[in-house]
């Protein structure tokens, strides 16, 4: 039983508040690590990637991680180059819905339109945090937000993995329902 609780251990860590407070000169590696544990919409959209990859199984299990990693390198480059990417925070909102909704449903399409969608969301968030560096270190920073991003991503693999195991028959339906929860605080965000 505890291996199946500790990959959620980073979920139930989250603050009520968005990770976008600013910073500054701290651009160290340990900074872009903490910055994605540090809010809800991050965290909840990067476990959700990997709960939803763990569904899918096969190979989207660790191309649709890869793609979201990827977009949000590409995504935090344009942010650190003060390159406008529209709608930002509500796509990064949108991503804990629309990729908890998934889980929750199961979703089956091919790998590469998941790994497609996935990517979207990994450029929003990436941007995010290119955007709000400031004159902050942006290689040591980015390091550790990717580390993080990956971590979280393992997370949610390992509770989808987890959770299917856990019953033959049940165990996939218990996954959709972290999903479901995922989608449901991200709406939470949203509107409070």
């Amino acid at each position: 039983m505890k291996r199946l609780l500790l990959p959620a251990i980073p979920l139930l860590a989250a603050a009520p508040a968005l990770a976008h407070e600013g910073h500054g000169a701290h651009g160290s590696a340990a900074a872009g690590f903490l910055h994605p544990l540090s809010g809800a919409d991050h965290m909840l959209a990067m476990a959700a990637v990997g709960l939803w990859a763990a569904l899918l199984g096969g190979r989207a299990m660790w191309i649709a991680p890869a793609a979201f990693v990827s977009a949000m390198v590409a995504g935090f480059a344009l942010g650190v180059a003060g390159v406008p990417v529209p709608m930002v925070e509500p796509m990064i909102l949108a991503s804990t819905v629309v990729l908890g909704l998934a889980a929750a449903a199961a979703l089956r399409i091919g790998t590469a339109p998941a790994a497609a969608l996935v990517a979207v969301f990994g450029l929003v968030h990436g941007h995010a945090h290119g955007g709000e560096l400031g004159d902050a270190a942006a290689l040591r920073f980015g390091l550790g937000f990717i580390a993080a991003t990956a971590a979280l991503h393992a997370a949610g693999i390992g509770l989808g993995l987890g959770l299917k195991r856990l019953s033959a028959r049940h165990g996939s339906r218990i996954a959709q329902v972290a999903g479901g929860a995922i989608a449901l605080a991200g709406l939470s965000l949203a509107i409070g």
